[in-house]
């Protein structure tokens, strides 16, 4: 299943995979176009830690967040610590999320995103090739290219902004565990938030 899924995201891809990625395993290379028109492929940052971060801007989980300035702190704290951080948006058009590359860019800077780029995936299929079901929906990925942590960006499903000062941060924490050469002790969690707005077929 993993080596199809490789296959149909390297591809860039016509017909969705569905599918999920196995934490321990090889991440899946996959190549989109950010909200600047270029290409950009996870292979680029092979030797990189890499986080992906699954994003609508209308959902309220995702505005928990954002409004309140957890992820890009977030954000800032990984990229500090040498990661990358790839946000990418699956919302079909039509449907709520989906953005063209100049909205995009405007929401980037209006909630002050400090992600490294912007990926738009308007046919959901590395979305579906990585079984993404939430916004937020975080997974991160070492430098040798295996997935360590996927689910939820910390330990509190709530929409409410207040619950995230008791949270446990859980991409952080796999950081900081990660720059410590220890394994990361929560490597999967229940991913919360809005479902991710995929084309009916």
């Amino acid at each position: 299943m993993k080596a199809m899924m490789l296959g149909l995201a390297v591809a860039a891809l016509t017909a969705p995979g569905i599918a999920q990625q196995t934490t321990g395993a090889a991440a899946g290379n996959f190549r989109l176009t950010d909200m600047a028109g270029r290409n950009v492929a996870l292979s680029d940052y092979k030797g990189k830690t890499v986080v992906l971060e699954w994003h609508n801007p209308g959902c309220p989980f995702v505005r928990k967040h954002y409004d309140s300035g957890n992820m890009q702190r977030t954000q800032a704290a990984a990229t500090a610590g040498g990661a990358v951080w790839l946000t990418i948006n699956s919302g079909a058009p039509g449907k709520q999320g989906n953005m063209t590359p100049a909205e995009a860019q405007a929401q980037f800077a209006k909630d002050g995103s400090k992600a490294t780029r912007y990926l738009l995936d308007p046919r959901g299929v590395v979305g579906k090739g990585y079984g993404a079901k939430t916004t937020p929906h975080l997974y991160i990925i070492d430098p040798a290219g295996k997935l360590v942590y996927q689910g939820g960006i910390d330990d509190k499903p709530t929409a409410n902004a207040g619950d995230i000062a008791g949270a446990r941060n859980h991409v952080t924490a796999a950081l900081a565990e990660m720059k410590a050469g220890e394994p990361v002790s929560v490597a999967e969690s229940r991913p919360y938030g809005c479902s991710v707005k995929y084309p009916e077929s």
